[in-house]
């Protein structure tokens, strides 16, 4: 039997709880900058629960992260973010009070009623998981601090009716700046990230070749499991490399397969249908016409 995980579990409910965690002080209720060399309280080999959202950029030594059952090295010049709902475990490499670690972390409420809040599910890489992390370049990591920066001198000033706008407005600027590093990686690693669309589209043909169909139609998630990615980040490699999304190919690729075989075969629509991974063939006629503007049965009948 494999042993569990004994690290004990940490709620991360609050920006208090944090940096009471930490032995940091608290200026603002929903949001704050941190800087874990100024902590005066260690943690180690623990489990975070979080509940809000927490952006990390490592500067200094290095630690393991684990998510799920899965652990990542987390080095030099990376950013690790979560959203509320991620159980992160933490095992620093030696047991050091200060790492040296900067980031932000925000409460939803924070964003409630602003323009962040309508925007904030478009910040995918949240989803990603940690070997997905983005490695920032000196001047990249320059203008990470330097958001935090303002967002830190905007919460240290006494509250008003302002406060909250103009601090998720920072938030924003650097979730944006988040969203072009991530980018710029997707584009430094275009070899890779190739080979991982090759690996697609033969994973692909052998679903469809080797009868697996017959489980149904493959999803998304099964695709990005086979390439170690998690789900969203597999499906942004995919749909910056060919600009479709991966659903699209699976999708096209199913109706080329069908296509074949109205062409080739006399088999019932039916039969077709359930071979290519449908539960019902009224789906697989929804579907074929969305794609091609007729009916499996039209189809067929204009090529014969």
């Amino acid at each position: 039997m494999k042993k569990k995980d004994q690290n004990p579990i940490v709620s991360i409910d609050s920006i208090d709880s944090y940096n009471k965690l930490f032995g940091l002080e608290t200026y603002h209720p929903l949001v704050t900058v941190l800087d874990l060399k100024k902590a005066t309280k260690g943690v180690n080999h623990v489990r975070m629960d979080y509940s809000i959202y927490a952006l990390f950029l490592k500067q200094g030594v290095n630690c393991t992260l684990m998510y799920g059952r899965q652990s990542y090295d987390y080095h030099e010049g990376t950013v690790v973010s979560f959203r509320p709902g991620h159980l992160i475990g933490v095992d620093l490499e030696v047991d050091e009070i200060a790492p040296d670690v900067v980031g932000l972390l925000f409460h939803p409420d924070l964003i409630y009623g602003t323009t962040l809040a309508s925007k904030i599910d478009d910040y995918r890489f949240f989803d990603y998981s940690q070997r997905e992390a983005v490695h920032l370049s000196f001047e990249e990591r320059t203008t990470f601090i330097e958001c935090l920066e303002r967002i830190k001198r905007e919460i240290e000033h006494p509250v008003d009716r302002h406060t909250a706008e103009i601090v998720a407005s920072h938030i924003q600027v650097l979730l944006d700046y988040m969203t072009r590093f991530y980018e710029r990686q997707f584009i430094t690693r275009h070899k890779v990230n190739s080979e991982l669309l090759i690996q697609f589209e033969n994973e692909l043909r052998n679903y469809y070749s080797s009868g697996k169909a017959a489980d149904g139609i493959p999803s998304v998630a099964y695709f990005a499991q086979k390439a170690n990615l998690s789900t969203g980040y597999f499906g942004d490699l995919i749909k910056r490399e060919t600009g479709s999304t991966a659903q699209d190919l699976i999708s096209r690729h199913i109706i080329e397969q069908a296509k074949k075989r109205l062409c080739n075969t006399s088999d019932d629509i039916s039969i077709i249908a359930y071979d290519l991974g449908f539960q019902y063939p009224q789906h697989f006629t929804r579907m074929f016409k969305k794609q091609t503007g007729h009916t499996p049965r039209e189809y067929r009948m204009n090529i014969n």
